[in-house]
């Protein structure tokens, strides 16, 4: 299955949330969600279809997927990992995906969204303890380094994001040294954490059908 190049605003009107994968956009008056708070397509003002169980915890998963920019195979390998796991299964889905390299990027402030902290990536413009790494899932772990490289510290886009950082934008689990470019991946985040607001037990009831 082929990553997803649509309009991703449509994906965050279909999820009647911000899903934040538009950068400074998503900030601003242009979002569609606070003038089309609705599901795109010709019927979606009018669409009063009955809603299902299922529904509800597919539209989680998707929401979730979507927002990490997480393919279904990929993401179904994250819970298989994540049940195996000692803790809730929920929880430890949440913490793979936060591991992964290019949300970190992206949470470090490096990049405005996740999609740019991958092309970046997959472009070579990051280390990881001092060795480049260009694959935007590798997952993290507790002390990992990430810094810009010398070469990328001129980059227009990665000083555009930094500069619409503020201190307090930072996560608890993060730590950033804007000077250098360079932030550490100090420990695995807990739930209550993340800022994301997204019912993880929806997803489980789903895949353990």
């Amino acid at each position: 299955m082929a990553r997803y190049t649509g309009a991703n605003c449509k994906l965050c009107r279909r999820e009647r949330q911000k899903l934040f994968l538009k950068g400074t956009k998503c900030f601003s008056d242009k979002c569609p969600i606070e003038t089309r708070n609705y599901p795109p397509g010709q019927h979606g003002m009018s669409r009063r279809s009955r809603i299902t169980d299922y529904a509800v915890q597919l539209r989680e998963k998707q929401k979730v997927r979507k927002t990490y920019g997480v393919l279904e195979n990929q993401f179904r390998k994250y819970f298989e990992e994540a049940s195996k796991k000692t803790g809730i299964t929920g929880e430890n889905l949440v913490k793979f995906l936060e591991r992964r390299f290019d949300n970190t990027v992206y949470r470090l402030g490096l990049a405005p969204s996740r999609k740019a902290a991958r092309q970046l990536i997959l472009h070579k413009h990051f280390t990881v303890n001092s060795k480049v790494v260009n694959i935007p899932s590798y997952l993290l772990k507790s002390g990992d380094s990430i810094q810009v490289r010398e070469k990328s510290k001129k980059l227009e886009v990665i000083h555009d994001s930094m500069k619409r950082l503020k201190d307090n934008m930072i996560v608890p689990w993060l730590s950033l040294d804007k000077a250098n470019m360079k932030g550490t991946f100090m420990k695995e985040p807990e739930r209550q954490e993340v800022p994301f607001i997204a019912n993880e037990q929806l997803i489980i009831e789903l895949y353990s059908k």
